[in-house]
């Protein structure tokens, strides 16, 4: 089954795969990373500036993770496998509760952060619920070509919790990344962390 999507190059035969990684694999692993941080973010013996810069890339992560998302991953659920239309409803609803609590965060040792991490972890089963059906019934030359558009649009996405924008196409399209030119421009000039590589950078001696 064909899932759809914008216009693409022409294919020269129904064997044609495109290059790239299946948006499958790439929620697959970025929901493995949010586990990962979530998890270490409370961990009790982590160090107050350590727990400081684990927040700032948790919450970019989720805010670049949950935009890709809702522009095309849900989309071509719900154009796929009708079935899943309520739950991706229900997703759109979640992603913004966790946007909303992200936002609310006062600081690293805020008493919310535990409930931001439960949110990341539900979110992971509740998204799998529907990546599955989706890699039933669309064909890998789709499901890279979505996982191209997927990467293309976290590199253009907020790096910080805006509920208030749009959720759906076309919107969100249109929105996010006006967004997130701005978010970038603040991290610029604040130096805030937002890369799961900015981790493992050594400090400035």
């Amino acid at each position: 089954m064909t899932v759809p999507l914008p216009p693409l190059p022409p294919a020269a035969d129904d064997a044609y795969r495109p290059g790239g990684r299946s948006v499958a694999e790439l929620v697959d692993r970025e929901h493995r990373q949010l586990c990962d941080l979530a998890d270490e973010v409370m961990d009790p013996e982590l160090a107050p500036e350590r727990r400081r810069e684990v927040v700032d890339v948790l919450t970019a992560t989720v805010s670049r993770h949950l935009s890709a998302e809702e522009q095309y991953l849900f989309p071509a659920a719900r154009a796929a496998v009708p079935a899943s239309g309520e739950l991706v409803d229900r997703e759109i609803e979640a992603d913004a509760a966790l946007l909303t609590a992200l936002k609310g965060l006062s600081g690293p040792d805020d008493p919310a952060l535990a409930e931001v991490a439960d949110r990341v972890r539900r979110h992971v089963v509740r998204v799998a619920a529907l990546v599955t059906p989706l890699r039933e019934v669309a064909t890998d030359a789709d499901l890279i070509r979505l996982g191209n558009r997927w990467q293309i649009a976290e590199e253009a996405a907020p790096t910080r919790p805006h509920p208030g924008t749009p959720a759906t196409p076309p919107w969100n399209k249109i929105v996010e990344p006006a967004v997130g030119v701005v978010d970038k421009l603040r991290d610029a000039v604040t130096g805030r962390r937002t890369q799961l590589a900015d981790l493992d950078r050594q400090p400035k001696a």
